[in-house]
């Protein structure tokens, strides 16, 4: 059994619990500046932006604002350094695997500033980032470390006096575009598989939460990544995001955001030069809680599965699904757990929720909980805003959703549950994949043969049976339908950073 705080394991004494992490006070924000060639640099036009805590709506620091001239000289810096003869193409692979090591390194001895950072940013609980995002990060870096020395290619058998080999060859500049919701964890995603493969990078960091990012630069000149490897553009998505999409000498753009977006990236890649583009984009996922689940374990993941980080996951389960015999006891128990959720300081260690990221965000989720009442909804609870300061809204429930509603159909990205009724398999696979999204789909059931049926024809790229938001760095993680294309994580996205040459060698046909 698990020991706790004095318990014992095994009949022994347990040990004392190491104390919870604490953030960092007055936090100095030392990185504000555009990072280009290992070196800080002032934006071009002099323009600055600035970034703000959504908890109390205060100012934190103006960034220097990046527009398509930064990004001009971010990429020549990436060209420069992808060039042959380049410290970093001369570099073997393994010695690329113990920077991202390093980098690792650096990140742990930082968690807390980068946690307190991320939570000042972002209003995510502290204790979310720190053992969460910063747990993520830590574990993507080391795992595609690990991979460095192991992209390889195939020998290929044709004819008898004929040698064929495939050579797996990085991509060159890839442009990564990041969101605000996790912004130094979707980073490291695309920065370790970029780095791993032996491309370069330009890194546009959300304008809502640019500060870890930053941070990362100076980390990055630390570990000794050679100039224009890694460089960093804040700024905003119509301007220099804009011209990291459309730019010619960008060979691949990694992006994570809504579809809306997305779709004007790929527009800008494919009227540029055919860049590859991956995409993760938005969800409306069905979480589906068979009659024969167990109860306690599905209402708790069901609820972490929406509120966790304020709703604002593109994995969200933001569609519940519930079989009829056991929808009233589900709804019951789904209020009782929200009603209990505690919102607040982020900093606390108590606080389970904090504010939404932004005015604009705050505002689209109090429309949308309006249309659930207007169209017949039924709130269970919360629906209000909390508080005259920060951007904070309670927990909320709907019940007697139907699948035509606003918050049935639309991606909230808040802290609202949509809970619904079914009767039959068939019935709920029919509805669930109903959407235009496909990214993940959570099932809870005891039987293996539904659980397996139901994981072959829901259209969503992660399908969790019995568990929720199980992420893990060695598992691929992307969407069908419009939640995006191309994969992150694990080895399936190698091949998303890199080019795949085909070399035939004709032999003499003397013999010998």
């Amino acid at each position: 059994m698990a020991a706790v705080n004095g318990a014992v394991e095994n009949g022994q004494p347990d040990k004392k619990l190491p104390a919870l992490p604490r953030p960092v006070g007055n936090l100095e924000i030392r990185h504000t500046k555009i990072f280009i060639n290992n070196e800080w640099h002032k934006s071009m036009s002099g323009k600055t932006f600035p970034t703000h805590n959504p908890s109390t709506a205060e100012k934190i620091c103006d960034v220097e604002e990046g527009d398509k001239p930064d990004v001009d000289k971010a990429v020549e810096a990436a060209k420069a350094a992808f060039q042959r003869g380049s410290l970093w193409r001369q570099m073997d692979a393994l010695s690329r695997g113990r920077l991202l090591h390093k980098l690792a390194d650096l990140i742990e001895r930082d968690r807390v500033i980068l946690a307190t950072l991320e939570t000042m940013d972002t209003g995510k609980p502290f204790l979310h980032a720190f053992f969460i995002d910063l747990e993520g990060c830590i574990k993507t870096l080391r795992y595609y470390a690990g991979w460095a020395d192991k992209v390889q290619g195939r020998t290929i058998p044709v004819d008898e006096n004929v040698v064929c080999f495939t050579m797996h060859e990085p991509m060159g500049v890839c442009g990564a575009i990041t969101p605000w919701n996790f912004p130094l964890l979707m980073l490291v995603w695309k920065m370790a598989p970029a780095l791993c493969c032996g491309n370069t990078l330009v890194i546009k960091p959300a304008e809502q939460t640019p500060l870890t990012s930053l941070y990362i630069g100076s980390l990055v000149k630390e570990v000794g990544f050679p100039p224009g490897v890694v460089n960093i553009v804040p700024g905003y998505g119509p301007t220099a995001g804009a011209a990291i999409s459309a730019h010619q000498n960008i060979d691949k753009i990694a992006f994570t955001g809504s579809t809306e977006v997305g779709k004007l990236i790929k527009e800008a890649a494919s009227k540029s030069n055919l860049k590859r583009v991956t995409l993760e984009l938005g969800g409306k996922n069905p979480c589906i809680v068979c009659a024969d689940a167990d109860l306690d374990l599905a209402v708790e993941c069901a609820h972490q599965g929406v509120f966790f980080n304020q709703g604002q996951c593109c994995t969200a389960a933001s569609r519940v699904f519930v079989e009829e015999q056991i929808y009233p006891e589900f709804v019951k128990r789904s209020v009782e757990y929200a009603k209990k959720r505690l919102i607040g300081d982020p900093f606390d260690a108590k606080t389970e929720q904090g504010p939404q990221i932004d005015q604009k965000q705050f505002d689209k989720i109090l429309e949308l909980i309006e249309s659930g009442k207007k169209e017949g909804a039924k709130l269970e609870c919360g629906g209000l805003a909390i508080g005259d300061r920060g951007l904070f809204i309670k927990p909320t429930v709907f019940s007697e959703v139907t699948d035509n509603m606003r918050i049935a159909k639309e991606e909230i990205f808040g802290p609202v549950q949509s809970i619904m009724k079914f009767k039959s398999i068939e019935e709920v696979i029919k509805r669930a994949n109903n959407t235009e999204y496909g990214l993940t789909a959570a099932v809870f059931t005891k039987n293996l043969d539904r659980a397996l049926t139901l994981a072959s024809a829901l259209e969503s790229g992660t399908v969790w049976i019995n568990c929720y938001n199980a992420l893990y760095a060695q598992a691929p993680f992307g969407g069908f339908k419009m939640s995006g294309n191309g994969r992150e994580l694990g080895e399936y996205t190698l091949a998303e950073y890199t080019e795949v040459k085909t070399v035939t060698i004709k032999l003499s046909q003397k013999n010998h």
